[in-house]
């Protein structure tokens, strides 16, 4: 299958290499492939310049966010949070209609001192302000935008690289969560997390439980810094 990633950061690597190496046709999308490929320094949470990825996994199509959602069968976004609505709405209309979208962003709002008027990804071991929050979630602004595009939201009550390779840590034994209004992306959904190895997939039902996905997004991020480390979910019922 071609699955495109919309973004360029560490968990879209973890996918991207994960969904290569299980025989998928990976592009990964971002707003400029050569900025993006010029780039030499570590980002503000230290994740190495892309062009050293892509030079070990030479397999990937780097293009921009408009031809990756274009030619993917499926979308992965991996977009931050503060940016998403904005980046997919500005996209061809056509880029994404009818698709499978499945979206892992948390609605995380950060400003740099003395810079109040954008948000910017969130460097690592601080806590931003999570927005929207309980009236409403990131993934339901996304699916008002792109009414004719079916929104899944999974993926995000864990680290990417939990999310990819749950085995990895704690022997895979945890719980994944997915919610959502199309039953065709729920499937879409599924059966990617069962390629990666879970065994517990929980359907939160609609997508308006996104809300709790991802507010427990922000709860596991204080329990991480709090912990100093991965940790997995598992819920007993």
């Amino acid at each position: 299958m071609q699955i495109a990633i919309l973004g360029t950061g560490a968990g879209a690597r973890q996918h991207a290499a994960r969904l290569a190496s299980l025989g998928h046709q990976v592009i990964v999308g971002t707003r400029s492939p050569q900025a993006t490929l010029a780039r030499t320094e570590p980002d503000m949470m230290g994740t190495e310049p892309f062009a050293a990825f892509h030079a070990a996994h030479p397999e990937l199509t780097l293009t921009t966010f408009a031809d990756a959602a274009d030619a993917g069968e499926l979308v992965i976004n991996g977009i931050d949070g503060a940016n998403a609505v904005a980046a997919l709405t500005a996209l061809p209309a056509t880029a994404l209609a009818g698709k499978v979208l499945i979206d892992y962003a948390v609605p995380y709002v950060y400003q740099q001192p003395g810079d109040p008027e954008h948000s910017w990804p969130t460097p690592w071991g601080e806590m931003p302000r999570l927005d929207p929050v309980d009236t409403d979630s990131l993934a339901e602004q996304i699916q008002r935008a792109l009414p004719d595009t079916h929104v899944v939201k999974t993926f995000v009550t864990q680290e990417q690289e939990t999310v990819v390779n749950p085995a990895e840590f704690a022997g895979g034994d945890h719980s994944m969560f997915l919610a959502g209004d199309h039953q065709d992306a729920k499937t879409a959904a599924r059966e990617l997390l069962t390629a990666y190895g879970w065994n517990d997939i929980i359907d939160a039902g609609p997508l308006a439980a996104a809300r709790g996905l991802e507010m427990y997004a922000h709860f596991h991020t204080a329990l991480g810094l709090a912990l100093g480390g991965r940790f997995g979910v598992k819920i007993v019922r």
